[in-house]
């Protein structure tokens, strides 16, 4: 009987890491589990580990700006940084808008973009663009690796960078002959940049300078900006306020830090903010901000912002101390340890400041100047459906682009919790709605996310469909059609003497696009439709786990008030209209 005699062949040596390699592995030491991106032909190596790696999701966009708006969305869902990879020269540069979002919005993120090989830089190369140098305005930080043996500890201080003192986006330009290199070590310790050093803890001295502001004051306002959900802070901002009896206003990017439907809530700020709180700033005599910047649309005409109030400033970042107004008591700290301190401070400080007078005064002014807006007969009102929505789905994360529907939504949705309202504030970015939308869902799939948007800022990155039918991401889409750039055309109105000039859309079906795409959609025309309409888009949002549109026809010649006019303090603005005029 013949045997057979098999040989055992070793098993052929593992290639030893390289620099591709340690980025996949600081991307996992890091834990981030999904990663947004476009290969290409400088990333490449990148994309070679990742695939031999396997422990990263990658979502594959339709577009690099995409790919950057939708980390902001997952990183402004969860606090993490979002991770974008794309290749060099148009890929890399078509991350700039979303880099630059994300810098005027405090958001943490990391950008890795591939590059031409160090040799060829600087030559003109196929698809080379000078990424470090566009960048930099744009970033908290950025790299131009030289070294593979530098990555490892090059991934450690980005990441850190990106979430501590004032989040930012970093990037990481990464030439491919340095990702082909060898790399032996793949991890570092986490260590921050040698002179970094962000500010946490408040002086003890001026936080105690400004309990004594608070006591003798009598008509406090604490202005709360993005900067306390940055630090999540927003417990001790209604410790504070409650403890005091101080109302609270919210800016833009700080709507969730306090419940929209507490007692001391005033609502949003500037220059579509409600009337009372406007005129609660301008006879305040005390303004504690915390974690705001006081940018131009929540100030007006700076002489005329709070002008009466004695100014505590709290923020992370000491460069916008002092910037747009003088303080007297300045804080530069997070925005928690330093709230902490207030309400034990205060907790401690003798009796408690009396305020019932001077809420009573802007209950006046609540009275005075509501929140109303006119309806006509057989048209959906665009503010109707901000609150249809607020009344069917429990705490939802909205995400809006930019234009009316974004201010729309600021005003009406009933938002109590923080992380729940992602939209893009300093830049104003159009088409930032969708994609953001994609990047919340990922980092929250339990999540409902609506993203309620434009017809003119939904086409803007109206590929992400594309996106979210591939990858199955369940969100509702709700755009307010009103077939203009809408907040551009009000202004054509209100101040160019309506003349409308290039600002009518003829916006396609965009329920039959979402069902080209792949997904679901419905057109809606009527009032009495609407509920419904909402109602069976999240239901089929869930169970199909796919992206429903629903293209909501609303009434084309609504505007957005109440509205301070360019130039006018914001005790100078136009109140709402409670019919048509």
């Amino acid at each position: 009987m013949n045997t057979l005699t098999q040989t055992r062949l070793p098993e052929p040596a593992k290639p030893a890491p390289n620099g591709a390699d340690a980025v996949i592995a600081a991307l996992l030491h890091e834990g981030v589990d999904v990663v947004l991106g476009m290969v290409g032909g400088a990333i490449m190596p990148v994309y070679d580990a990742m695939y031999r790696s396997g422990g990263l999701r990658h979502i594959i966009v339709g577009h690099e700006q995409g790919a950057a708006h939708m980390a902001d969305g997952y990183a402004r869902a969860t606090g993490r940084p979002g991770v974008v990879i794309t290749t060099s020269g148009p890929g890399a540069t078509n991350l700039v808008t979303g880099l630059a979002t994300a810098m005027m919005d405090s958001i943490p993120m990391v950008a890795v973009t591939g590059q031409v090989s160090s040799n060829l830089m600087g030559n003109d190369a196929f698809q080379e663009a000078d990424v470090w140098g566009i960048s930099m305005p744009i970033t908290k930080h950025n790299y131009l690796v030289a070294d593979a043996a530098d990555l490892p500890q090059i991934f450690s201080e980005a990441f850190y960078v990106a979430q501590t003192g004032r989040p930012g986006p970093v990037l990481i330009d990464l030439p491919k002959d340095v990702a082909q290199r060898p790399c032996p070590e793949t991890v570092a310790r986490p260590r921050p940049p040698e002179g970094y050093r962000p500010p946490y803890e408040g002086d003890p001295r001026r936080i105690e300078a400004a309990l004594e502001l608070l006591r003798k004051a009598e008509r406090p306002v604490i202005l709360a900006g993005g900067g306390v959900i940055h630090a999540g802070a927003c417990a001790e901002l209604k410790n504070l306020a409650e403890g005091l009896g101080i109302p609270v206003t919210s800016t833009l990017m700080g709507l969730g830090n306090f419940p929209a439907d507490h007692p001391l809530s005033l609502g949003m700020p500037g220059m579509h903010g409600t009337g009372y709180t406007n005129l609660a700033l301008r006879h305040c005599d005390l303004l504690l901000a915390v974690g705001a910047r006081f940018d131009d649309r929540v100030t007006g005409r700076v002489k005329g912002f709070a002008p009466e109030a004695r100014l505590i400033h709290v923020d992370v970042d000491a460069s916008e101390i002092n910037k747009i107004l003088p303080c007297h008591v300045s804080i530069v700290g997070d925005a928690r340890p330093v709230l902490k301190a207030l309400v034990q401070g205060a907790a401690r400080g003798g009796p408690r400041p009396d305020y019932a007078a001077w809420r009573r005064r802007i209950e006046g002014f609540r009275r005075s100047y509501p929140m109303t807006y006119p309806t006509r007969d057989g048209l959906i009102a665009p503010q109707q459906v901000i609150e249809a929505l607020g009344r069917i789905e429990d705490d939802p994360i909205i995400v809006t682009g930019v234009g009316q529907h974004q201010m729309f939504t600021a005003q009406y949705y009933p938002f109590r919790r923080p992380r729940r309202f992602i939209t893009s504030g300093g830049l104003g970015t159009m088409g930032f709605g969708l994609p953001a939308a994609l990047g919340a869902k990922l980092a929250r799939p339990e999540a409902t996310v609506v993203c309620v948007d434009g017809d003119g800022s939904f086409l803007m990155n109206i590929q992400e469909l594309a996106t979210a039918v591939r990858y199955r991401i369940g969100v509702v889409v709700v755009i307010l059609n009103n077939t203009y750039l809408g907040m551009v055309r009000q202004w054509q109105d209100m101040f160019h003497e309506k003349r409308r000039s290039e600002t009518r859309l003829e916006p396609s079906a965009y329920d039959r696009v979402a069902r080209a795409f792949g997904g679901l959609g419905r057109r809606v025309e009527r009032p009495e439709e609407l509920e419904s309409a909402l109602r069976w888009a999240l239901a089929m949002s869930r169970d199909r786990s796919l992206p429903v549109v629903l293209d909501v026809q609303v009434d084309p010649e609504a505007i957005v008030l109440p509205m301070v006019p360019p130039g006018a303090s914001n005790s100078e603005f136009i109140p709402c209209q409670a019919e048509e005029t």
